[in-house]
């Protein structure tokens, strides 16, 4: 975007109800990319956001991710033997992903199984930097962290079905601070181009049907 605009982003990272939570509280934010659908309808609807600019960009995909080659063989196989001490989620709370964690959890019925290894990240980022940095050995994340060029890039992975959680539709909007910046504008053009959408898509996302 900044190359072919010649605008330049300054990114703010962090879970989607933290950063909702920011723009609650005043933050200096011009467009909002959340990770789920309902957060940025609350967004539009407490007047926060420019109406009808809200749109699906993305659908995530959550992966099961170890960055040691052999750890995960058959995902739902690794969960019910258990052969770790400890693993990683986004916290529900605030993650979407980590919301269809426990779905996914819920759906092998191995809540009790794995009730007292979670270690909780705060967004999906920080969830996928203990298992990067090996100070967890496995984790669920998202497949856009671990994916590209058709493939994931390293490790061992289980690429959970999309069936056993809901769809994690992630949607885009321009919010009321940034309806005058023409940069704010041109980001949102740019992510419905089919130059985002080919980029989007090279990570592993899945695309909203047009």
């Amino acid at each position: 975007f900044e190359k072919e605009s010649g605008h330049q982003l300054n990114v703010s990272v962090g879970s989607t109800g933290k950063l909702f939570s920011q723009i609650k509280n005043g933050a200096p934010f011009d467009v909002f990319l959340a990770a789920d659908t309902k957060t940025p309808e609350q967004a539009e609807k407490a007047g926060m956001a420019v109406p009808n600019t809200r749109f699906t960009y993305a659908i995530g995909k959550l992966v099961l991710w170890s960055p040691n080659t052999r750890f995960i063989n058959d995902g739902a196989s690794t969960l019910k033997i258990g052969q770790f001490e400890r693993i990683a989620m986004a916290n529900p709370k605030v993650a979407p992903y980590g919301k269809a964690t426990e779905q996914v959890v819920e759906e092998l019925d191995l809540v009790d199984t794995l009730r007292d290894k979670w270690v909780f990240g705060q967004s999906i980022g920080q969830t996928y930097q203990f298992v990067a940095s090996g100070n967890v050995p496995l984790g669920f994340v998202a497949l856009s962290q671990v994916f590209s060029r058709g493939k994931v890039q390293s490790g061992s992975a289980w690429i959970v079905p999309q069936n056993m959680y809901t769809p994690l539709a992630q949607d885009a909007q321009l919010l009321k601070q940034g309806q005058n910046n023409v940069a704010a504008t041109a980001l949102i053009a740019f992510l419905k181009s089919p130059t985002a959408v080919a980029i989007i898509e090279s990570f592993g996302y899945g695309l909203p049907e047009r």
